[in-house]
């Protein structure tokens, strides 16, 4: 089949030429640091020492240790060394990186980065080009406090019965904000001709991507949180569906397939209408449905049982 799609217009990299030093462990430190890897950073990692009976290319990173595939993913392109930054030694190697690093990337708590010796007043006095962008948990009086992904998501309501999340939400966003930050940063530089600092909250990123929840649409009840008939997951003959007929006119295509008399917006969130469509989809297999939906132009996904 033919491609009439238009080329992709082929950008510059904006942080080509930027150099990032990241202090930054597990996953939303690596994963934004992945992210200015792809937007043309030259990036340079600094891990604590490995232990002396670790066998050859082991990793000190926890990432490295528990799913190893994926911390060679985040780390493609990214020149790794080992320093202990508290000896005199390691300081020595962090501020000969510093001295030629643009950005720097942090994930420890405040108390661990005046152990380490970081402090923004004294690094901004040596080097004032220098700009930091440092991960925390959670904002201001509350970064000392322990958390995790799961944490997060749990105080901003997005965390379901048992269940554990399909993916690491609050690390992931977090990723994403640290790299808008760094270009934040980039861009402070060069109107300002010196550094900044920015600090990243991942309960922060946590609440960002519960905006929609907070404000009622992903609610039981509401348009998108299971009232509207065209929007929800059915189960099929084989599997299940995941329907998105949510706009007036895929819910007006959907509802003529199954045969409903009214397909006004409305009668969408009438019971009959999930009746009626969820009976529908049930006497269909996961292959019929795909079918249908590339011929009728309505936007679903079929699943597994």
């Amino acid at each position: 089949m033919t491609n009439t799609s238009p080329p992709r217009t082929q950008l510059p990299l904006p942080l080509k030429g930027v150099r990032i030093l990241s202090l930054a462990l597990n996953l939303p430190g690596p994963a934004a640091l992945m992210r200015a890897r792809q937007m043309g950073a030259t990036c340079i990692k600094l891990e604590p020492p490995t232990h002396p009976s670790a066998p050859a290319g082991t990793s000190s990173d926890p990432m490295g240790l528990y799913n190893r595939a994926a911390y060679d993913v985040l780390h493609q392109g990214v020149k790794i060394a080992n320093a202990d930054l508290k000896t005199e030694q390691g300081q020595k190697v962090l501020h000969k990186d510093l001295a030629k690093t643009d950005v720097l990337l942090t994930s420890f708590r405040p108390s661990a980065l005046k152990k380490l010796g970081l402090d923004w007043k004294a690094l901004h006095k040596q080097y004032p080009n220098l700009s930091w962008v440092a991960i925390v948990g959670a904002p201001a009086e509350r970064a000392e406090e322990p958390g995790h992904d799961l944490t997060y998501l749990a105080e901003n309501n997005l965390i379901t019965g048992l269940d554990l999340p399909p993916t690491l939400y609050a690390d992931m966003g977090g990723s994403l904000m640290v790299s808008e930050a760094i270009l934040q940063t980039r861009l402070h530089q060069l109107q300002k001709g010196k550094g900044a600092r920015m600090e990243v909250a991942l309960s922060d990123a946590a609440g960002y991507l519960a905006l929609p929840r907070s404000w009622g649409l992903t609610t039981s009840g509401s348009a998108v949180g299971g009232a509207h008939a065209g929007y929800k997951v059915y189960p099929c003959k084989d599997g299940r569906v995941a329907l998105a007929a949510l706009e007036p006119h895929f819910a007006a295509t959907l509802a003529t397939e199954v045969g409903l008399a009214k397909s006004h917006i409305m009668a969408m969130f009438a019971p009959e209408t999930h009746a009626a469509i969820a009976t529908y989809l049930a006497g269909k297999t996961r292959q019929e449905l795909d079918a249908l939906g590339a011929a009728k132009d309505i936007p679903l996904h079929t699943l597994a049982p």
